[in-house]
C-alpha cells in the first residue's frame, strides 16, 4: 500500500476500497446473479472472489487493526483490487 508522507496508509485508497466493498456488500444481496455464470449456473469460485473482495474492502477501508503477515496480505486494498478484476474475468469469459 502506498504511504504518505507521515508513513499513513493514502486516505485515497482507503475510501476507493471501502466504497467498492459496500459496494460489492449492496450488490450481492440485491442481486445476487452477479455469480452466476451467462447458463444461470451458480459460479462458486467467481462468488468466492467477490465475497474476499468485499470483506477486503471493508476491512481495509475502515481501518480495522490487522495482524502482521499473511492475514494483512489477504485483506489489503490490493487484495481487494485483485480478487475484484479475477472474479471480473472469470464471469466474462464463460
Amino acid at each position: 500500500m502506498d504511504l504518505n508522507a507521515s508513513g499513513r496508509p493514502d486516505p485515497g485508497a482507503r475510501l476507493l476500497s471501502l466504497v467498492t466493498g459496500a459496494l460489492l456488500a449492496v450488490l450481492l444481496v440485491a442481486r445476487p446473479e452477479i455469480a452466476l455464470d451467462r447458463w444461470g449456473a451458480a459460479d462458486p469460485l467467481a462468488a468466492l472472489w467477490l465475497l474476499w473482495s468485499m470483506l477486503a474492502g471493508l476491512v481495509s477501508g475502515t481501518g480495522w487493526p490487522q495482524c502482521r503477515g499473511a492475514l494483512r496480505q489477504l485483506l489489503s486494498s490490493e487484495a481487494c483490487l485483485l480478487t475484484l478484476v479475477l472474479a471480473f474475468l472469470r464471469l466474462a469469459t464463460h
